[in-house]
């Protein structure tokens, strides 16, 4: 079989074409999603968090979550708070509800967490365990 030359531009865009769609199609579909539950953060948590200077200081959150959902409360030495956030398998992000509001993101490993946090386009450090589960 011979191709006429004047056929194939139009071969080209109908194959062109079909790769186009069967790409589109392929970016519309959803993501896998993981297949691992959030781990349990429910407890109250004590946090050690060194601050872009190099101070220490501690922070107290009192955790509840109903799913991959996270609220609670968050006492600092300066302010206090309610926070509400997400945690997704291993990961965690909440945000405190203050004068100066807090974000922290890290991972959780049974009864310990860490990860940075930020304040006022600032970042820190920090490590949490938790001192009592409820």
């Amino acid at each position: 079989m011979t191709i006429r030359n004047k056929n194939l531009p139009v071969i080209c865009f109908l194959l062109s074409s079909i790769f186009l769609i069967g790409n589109l199609a392929f970016a519309q579909a959803p993501l896998p999603q993981g297949t691992d539950q959030p781990v349990n953060v429910v407890g109250t948590w004590m946090i050690e968090a060194r601050n872009w200077d190099g101070q220490y200081d501690n922070k107290t959150i009192d955790l509840k979550q109903n799913g991959s959902v996270i609220t609670g409360h968050f006492k600092g030495p300066n302010q206090s708070g309610s926070l509400e956030g997400s945690i997704n398998e291993h990961h965690i992000v909440f945000r405190t509800k203050t004068r100066h509001p807090l974000t922290f993101r890290g991972r959780v490993d049974g009864d310990t967490m860490q990860g940075t946090y930020h304040v006022m386009g600032r970042e820190g450090e920090f490590h949490g365990w938790r001192s009592k589960p409820n």
